[in-house]
């Protein structure tokens, strides 16, 4: 493929991404002529560079679809739904074309006749049918032309010497095109410099007093930086994910013969491009469960009281180091007695078993594989295959959806998803002998039993259960689990508990020992191990072992305690029930005199006990070298002394990622949940 017909490709898959809103924009406010010069522009562009470069076909349809916008754009023709569905139809149509031209570097072949002579009879003032468009499948559904093999970003350009004057007068930002391979070679590099990195402080950790340590701390910053900066390269709006969803509610709409108005919120929050590959297909999936099984039709919604036009939000945020996404309807809600009558049907559960459930554990079956309350199947859903492909896909990307419906008023779906499955944040744990990553954003707390007056762990009918503060947690012996050999303990030798959620389950995997967290690679499974669902991929630490991090939802699924793979239904209800809704976790600590004092458990980033010689002075602070940085120390009652020697300290530790501060405190007591109304 030559350079000209790749700028080609490059520029028309731009100008393609944001058509389809801006016909639907159009449909909405037919009086806009902006809005009408962006889609006339683009189309004119596309048929002149056609007839450059000899593009005989994507002309031809091109210069029917520019004759009607011409006609719109000068007044002489009216703008109708018919004739944007029609305008649509080509726009699909050239789609089709250039996804065939990129994919064999010349036209596919094909039949526009009819199309053409339709626009031809719009042009020539006849009014087109008021009709549901003939959307192309693979065009709706996989978009080959917007996501090109080859796509390519913008990124900052280099500081230019001799910049234009016009340019530096308007101070407008310069940019460049990057094709994505590049950036993911460049991912790569900076994920094995991060490995190094890990290494070199795990030699470091090893020497006293070594030589290296301030290189190592400046290498381990300007690493972090340069793993931010390619991060950020990384990073899409999610809006672009959403591209086709105006379309595609417009489409159903017609087909369904519903009114249907699509709101979009936060388009502009960014997450990883892989992460969004992972999303875009079980996020087309729940819109149109949202519209074909959500929302009535008009006339079912008058009678309901309610406004003709049904209405779907997506909203985006962040929380944390998580993308959140709600998928919401006002529709007719879940059918719980449905529900309930088709789960007894397929024995799913018993009556006595559904009898002990809360009606959002009924709601979830609809989950299960195979599972609809559609009560015909149609072209859009019915047929059992969906929400169970949906809730695994995203699983595989560390996600968790959950799910709020009240009958009659609607339907909204929640899903929390990482920014990014390069880089993370783990927690090192052993069992069996054998060293395991689990990612951190899946840990809750770490509880150490066996000692003490601690928590206890008990057996419930061949269970074991973890009894922490008021509530019960199923365990998993990890050991157990992967059939490691248990190695002989000392007797008082405590365990860990590291207390994990998949979506409202709560759970504790029992290990050996923990060690640090610790920035990970994360590496793809192998092949052979695709099967063991336990495992999310592997990675190398700082001493040069490989080891497999484990996926707390494959572990949930392979031990039955997920909300969708126990077989006790009643029993996971009864787990989940406990869990306090209106509650936070907080944890409670002496520092200073006076009563105890609590913070909340999810604004501390790790809980420290440091041995008192670490602690330095530096004027009148104190400090601590502290995972390759230098981090401040604040006690609780202003004033700043060093702790006596051969003593230790506990610190809690706060970060916003870039900075972090210990806060001293003299003792760490409990964690408790209690409601907490400021």
């Amino acid at each position: 493929m030559d350079d000209l017909l790749s700028d080609f490709l490059t520029e028309t898959n731009e100008g393609l991404q944001n058509l389809d809103g801006a016909l639907l924009s159009l449909e909405r406010s037919p009086n806009d002529q902006s809005v009408l010069g962006e889609v006339f522009r683009t189309i004119h562009t596309i048929k002149g560079t056609c007839g450059f470069l000899g593009l005989s076909r994507l002309e031809h349809v091109a210069h029917a679809g520019e004759n009607v916008l011409g006609r719109w754009r000068e007044g002489s023709l009216a703008v109708t739904p018919g004739g944007i569905s029609l305008i649509l139809s080509a726009v699909d149509r050239i789609k089709e074309i250039v996804a065939g031209l990129e994919a064999s570097g010349s036209e596919p072949t094909g039949d526009d006749t009819a199309l053409i002579a339709e626009l031809d009879a719009v042009f020539n003032g006849e009014e087109p049918p008021v009709a549901a468009p003939v959307v192309q499948a693979p065009v709706v559904e996989a978009a080959p032309v917007v996501e090109a093999p080859a796509p390519v970003v913008a990124a900052p350009a280099p500081p230019v010497e001799a910049a234009a004057p016009e340019a530096t007068a308007a101070n407008a930002p310069q940019t460049i095109r990057v094709a994505v391979e590049v950036l993911e070679d460049l991912m790569v590099l900076v994920s094995e410099l991060v490995l190094t990195r890990n290494q070199l402080l795990q030699l470091a950790r090893t020497e006293a007093n070594s030589p290296f340590t301030v290189p190592l701390q400046r290498l381990s910053q300007i690493t972090s930086d340069l793993q931010d900066g390619v991060m950020k390269t990384r990073m899409q709006p999610i809006g672009s994910a959403w591209q086709k969803l105006p379309r595609l509610v417009r489409d159903l709409g017609q087909e369904l013969n519903k009114k249907i108005a699509l709101d979009m919120i936060g388009a502009e929050t960014e997450l990883d491009r892989q992460v969004m590959e992972f999303i875009k297909d079980p996020l087309t999936h729940m819109v149109r469960n949202s519209a074909d099984h959500g929302l009535e039709t008009p006339a079912e919604r008058r009678a309901a009281g309610k406004p003709e036009t049904g209405r779907i939000t997506l909203n985006a945020y962040h929380q944390g180091g998580h993308i959140v996404m709600e998928i919401a309807d006002d529709g007719r809600g879940l059918a719980v007695a449905r529900i309930k009558e088709k789960v007894l049907r397929q024995g799913l559960a018993t009556e006595a078993e559904i009898a002990a459930m809360s009606e959002q554990d009924i709601q979830r079956f609809i989950f299960r594989a195979g599972f609809s309350t559609a009560a015909a199947v149609t072209s859009v859903s019915g047929r059992g295959v969906g929400m169970d492909v949906v809730k695994t896909n995203l699983e595989r990307i560390g996600g968790v959806v959950e799910l709020r419906s009240r009958e009659g008023r609607g339907t909204t779906f929640t899903i929390k998803i990482p920014l990014t499955l390069a880089i993370a944040a783990a927690l090192i744990v052993e069992s069996g002998g054998e060293r395991f990553a689990i990612p951190q954003n899946g840990v809750l707390e770490l509880v150490r039993v066996g000692d003490g007056d601690g928590p206890k762990v008990e057996t419930i009918k061949n269970s074991t259960v973890l009894r922490l503060r008021d509530r019960l947690l199923p365990l998993v012996p990890l050991s157990r689990l992967l059939a490691l050999e248990s190695r002989p303990k000392d007797e008082g030798q405590p365990s860990f508990v590291v207390v994990t959620q998949v979506g409202s389950q709560v759970f504790g995997i029992v290990v050996d020992r923990v060690f640090d967290t610790e920035e990970i690679v994360v590496k793809p499974v192998a092949p052979i191990l695709r099967d063991v669902t336990m495992f999310s991929g592997n990675t190398i630490l700082g001493d040069g072992s490989v080891i497999m991090i484990l996926d707390p939802n494959g572990i949930a699924r392979a031990t039955g305690l997920g909300a969708e793979g126990s077989d006790n239904p009643a029993q996971a209800a009864q787990v989940r029930g406990a869990t306090r809704g209106n509650s936070t976790a907080l944890l409670l600590f002496r520092a200073g005199d006076g009563a105890p004092k609590c913070v909340p458990l999810g604004l501390i980033a790790r809980l420290e006990d440091l041995p008192a010689e670490r602690i330095e002075q530096a004027g009148e602070n104190l400090v601590v070298q502290y995972r390759g940085n230098l981090m401040p120390l604040v006690p609780i009652s202003g004033y700043a002394t060093l702790p006596p020697p051969d003593s230790r300290q506990a610190l809690l530790v706060f970060g916003d990622g870039a900075h972090s501060m210990g806060l001293m405190v003299d003792e760490i007591l409990d964690v408790l949940e209690a409601p907490l109304a400021i």
